[in-house]
């Protein structure tokens, strides 16, 4: 994403000697940094070098012009081109922006719009080349990398953290807010330990009714096999692990303590391999002091500890995990990516998450929903209810008439019914509004 402290990089080429150093004057006065050039061939050879962020150049030059300096620039790491010519005209104009021109000014310019275009245009490329350098960046993630995305010391800390518990057979307790990737983590930490090869079984506390719950967990005999058979040798997620009921809780305790367990309706013990993960986006010291959590399987539960941050905590981390889900999502739905804006990075960068990146992974699917349709941005997705998108009329008339419908509408509400006072504000006459009114079926009480 360019940033206004970044100097933007120039190459100026005209073969007027006064226009260079005119422009030269103009552009270092506005805090540029500029390289100028007589020929085009000559600019070209210091290209790779230089670096530009956009290319100001004269149309009629010697040697190669300013049409054929764009031939030279189609590649999409190829910074924009701008334009510029004493003797323009429509024809030619138009020839330059299909070639791929990012600009077209015709001389005498106006300065501040000139240096305006130019901004744009450099603009343009710094957030092209920052979009690239992402794309790249993602191409090459695997392993840890590829499942918690990010750069910000936060997650580069929590990826680090989980390496290290990787060979160790401990109960580890995940915490964070709702949405901040809890079960990812746990996932990763079975994929990447020893028991990889074993199952993993997630179960979301909080969705079993307290009645069932003695079932699910530990089966019944000839009936149901639960959930630690089910994990036996591999990894048993707990989420919402605040929500076991009390009863329940005991006979979970007992199960980490002896590895073994007792189905209901069994007179004895079955012997499971299992490691528990769990994880609660609530403070369970807090439920152990109000006696809705027992203090002896939390200091069971939490050997091992796991904060996750929240994505107001790694907000570097926002454009390039929203890429990834767009990126992903547009393979689910095969279309292009759509660019990403500098008016969509502001979105992203200014929006709270409260729902962190699972808020944000639905994000980018409506914006990728929206695309397939041909429209839509960040902002959008974001608050769809503020973006909502009304139906068009077809014909012309009903759009004059949905138009009409809804000034005198307006107008009737802000005289509160006085007719001659809204006949003023819309510049007809009396009878010409009833006969609208009557025409577009208002009710003029109910609008009032």
């Amino acid at each position: 994403m360019p940033e206004t402290s970044i100097k933007h990089k120039i190459i100026v080429i005209d073969d007027d000697r006064e226009m260079r150093d005119s422009l030269s004057h103009l552009l270092e006065a506005a805090d540029w940094h500029v390289d100028v050039f007589s020929r085009a061939e000559a600019a070209l050879e210091q290209l790779d070098m230089l670096q530009p962020h956009v290319i100001l150049s004269d149309v009629r030059m010697p040697g190669m012009n300013g049409m054929e300096l764009l031939d030279h620039m189609m590649q999409p790491s190829s910074p924009p081109v701008v334009l510029i010519t004493a003797h323009g005209d429509i024809p030619m104009a138009v020839e330059a922006i299909q070639k791929g021109a990012y600009g077209f000014i015709e001389k005498p310019f106006e300065p501040r719009r000139l240096l305006m275009v130019l901004k744009h245009a450099a603009d343009q490329h710094c957030l092209s080349a920052d979009t690239q350098r992402l794309k790249a960046h993602l191409a090459r993630l695997s392993g840890l990398d590829r499942i918690l995305i990010g750069q910000s010391e936060q997650i580069q800390n929590l990826r680090e953290e989980i390496l290290n518990l990787t060979e160790i057979n401990v109960p580890v307790m995940i915490l964070g807010e709702t949405g901040t990737g809890k079960e990812l983590v746990a996932h990763a930490l079975h994929d990447l330990s020893p028991r990889a090869n074993g199952p993993f079984q997630a179960i979301n506390c909080a969705t079993i009714p307290p009645e069932h719950f003695e079932n699910t967990m530990f089966g019944e005999v000839n009936q149901q096999r639960g959930m630690l058979a089910q994990s036996d040798g591999g990894t048993l997620f707990l989420d919402e692990i605040g929500t076991c009921p009390l009863p329940i809780q005991a006979k979970l305790l007992r199960m980490i303590e002896t590895q073994e367990y007792t189905p209901v309706g069994a007179d004895r013990a079955v012997p499971v391999d299992i490691r528990i993960l769990s994880a609660s986006n609530e403070d369970l010291s807090a439920a152990v002091q109000q006696n809705t959590f027992r203090a002896d399987l939390l200091y069971r539960l939490n050997t091992v500890m796991l904060t996750l941050p929240t994505l107001r905590e790694r907000k570097d981390d926002i454009i390039m995990l929203f890429s990834y889900f767009v990126e992903e999502f547009a393979h689910v739905y095969e279309i292009t990516t759509p660019d990403l804006t500098t008016e969509d990075m502001s979105a992203l960068m200014g929006h709270e998450w409260p729902g962190n990146v699972r808020e944000l992974r639905h994000v980018a699917e409506r914006r990728i929903l929206a695309a397939r349709c041909g429209r839509g941005s960040v902002a959008e997705a974001i608050y769809p209810s503020q973006h909502i998108v009304q139906e068009v009329p077809d014909t012309l008339r009903e759009a004059v008439a949905a138009f009409e419908r809804e000034l005198i509408s307006k107008a009737i509400k802000n005289h509160e019914g006085r007719m001659e006072a809204v006949a003023k504000t819309l510049g007809i006459g009396r009878r010409t509004l009833n006969d609208k009114i009557v025409k577009l079926g208002l009710d003029k009480n109910a609008i009032l």
